[in-house]
């Protein structure tokens, strides 16, 4: 059914019915609630283009992706995200658009986008530490929330963020109360503020037992799971070698245990590990009982989370600026075991 036959069908003009779907406060009460229950009677959706018209958006929401990361699209972490996100767009009526841009034109990207009308609002992930784009968007004043935070951004923004430092902190813990000292940290990039924060968490953990950090155990580049797999393998033939390794990703985590395998190592027995983000859709950390010890933090909720709050944002632009920080639980598996006697 199309909008002119729901119209006739509850003689009404399209206007009125259009305006009582999309909640114009003019239309009064008894008409939105039985213009919505034939709406659902006769399985009625306004496609985002006709509720465009109506309101005056163009009900969707832009992920811009700067070229030096596109590679984060093949990423389950930014998928899990994006379809946690899109859930919520739908049932708002909204649509996504993915656009790949230059560094060098990101503000030019962002700019173009609003000034056309392509978009009503814009998610930036991945921040970096003094993000450059967070400023942009404030400065051009336009919906936009953040799926992280940026150390040395003054400006208020809304964002949404799993609480890194403490996460990595509490795993670091764990680690030396099950008599563990040397505890390796396989991190991401750390121009990237989530990883700062982690490694901030790991040392302050150190700190807390008296250790003091040794840079030939501390790793950090793309999250991969030949780079797990190769700083494992590297930190093995070190003369004293780490008994527990802590990493920035599941992903990165499949690299360390392939590496303790060849090296003929038992993963929680000879080397314990600690993975993060293992609520994955497709790739999931074991069945009932989880191979990884992990922090766990759901990143599909992350984006429905951040999805709502950027709907609102568009909503009510003049609203005070809103922030969630989301603490990750700390999930036991089969990785971790007290630290190795060693002769």
């Amino acid at each position: 059914m199309n909008l002119k036959e729901l119209s006739e069908t509850l003689g009404l003009s399209q206007t009125t019915v259009s305006r009582a779907l999309n909640g114009y406060p003019e239309v009064n009460e008894g008409t939105r609630v039985r213009v919505q229950a034939a709406a659902v009677k006769h399985g009625y959706r306004p496609n985002s283009r006709a509720k465009g018209l109506a309101t005056g958006r163009s009900m969707v929401i832009g992920h811009v992706i700067p070229s030096s990361s596109r590679h984060e699209m093949v990423n389950p972490i930014f998928g899990d995200f994006v379809a946690g996100a899109v859930r919520k767009y739908a049932e708002h009526g909204y649509d996504m658009m993915f656009t790949n841009v230059e560094d060098t034109s990101i503000e030019d990207a962002y700019r173009s986008l609003f000034q056309r009308g392509a978009v009503d609002g814009v998610v930036l992930q991945g921040p970096k530490v003094r993000e450059p784009r967070i400023e942009v968007l404030n400065r051009m004043g336009v919906p936009f929330i953040v799926h992280g935070r940026s150390t040395g951004v003054e400006v208020p923004y809304d964002w949404i963020d799993v609480n890194n430092k403490s996460s990595f902190q509490r795993a670091t813990r764990f680690l030396t109360d099950l008599g563990h000292r040397r505890i390796a940290l396989i991190n991401g990039l750390e121009d990237m503020d989530f990883a700062q924060r982690r490694r901030a968490g790991y040392l302050e953990a150190l700190r807390e037992v008296k250790v003091t950090p040794d840079p030939e155990l501390m790793r950090s580049a793309e999250m991969t799971e030949v780079y797990g797999h190769h700083e494992t393998r590297d930190m093995l033939r070190l003369n004293d070698p780490p008994t527990a390794i802590l990493t920035s990703s599941m992903i990165s985590a499949v690299g360390v245990r392939r590496a303790l395998h060849e090296a003929g190592l038992e993963m929680g027995k000879d080397v314990s590990v600690i993975a993060h983000d293992d609520d994955l859709s497709y790739l999931k950390n074991g069945q009932d009982v989880p191979i990884f010890t992990a922090t766990r933090s759901s990143v599909r909720q992350a984006g429905e989370m951040a999805a709502e709050m950027l709907i609102d944002r568009i909503k009510s632009p003049n609203d005070p600026v809103k922030t969630r920080l989301l603490e990750a639980e700390l999930v036991v598996g089969g990785s971790t075991g007290p630290a190795p006697n060693r002769l």
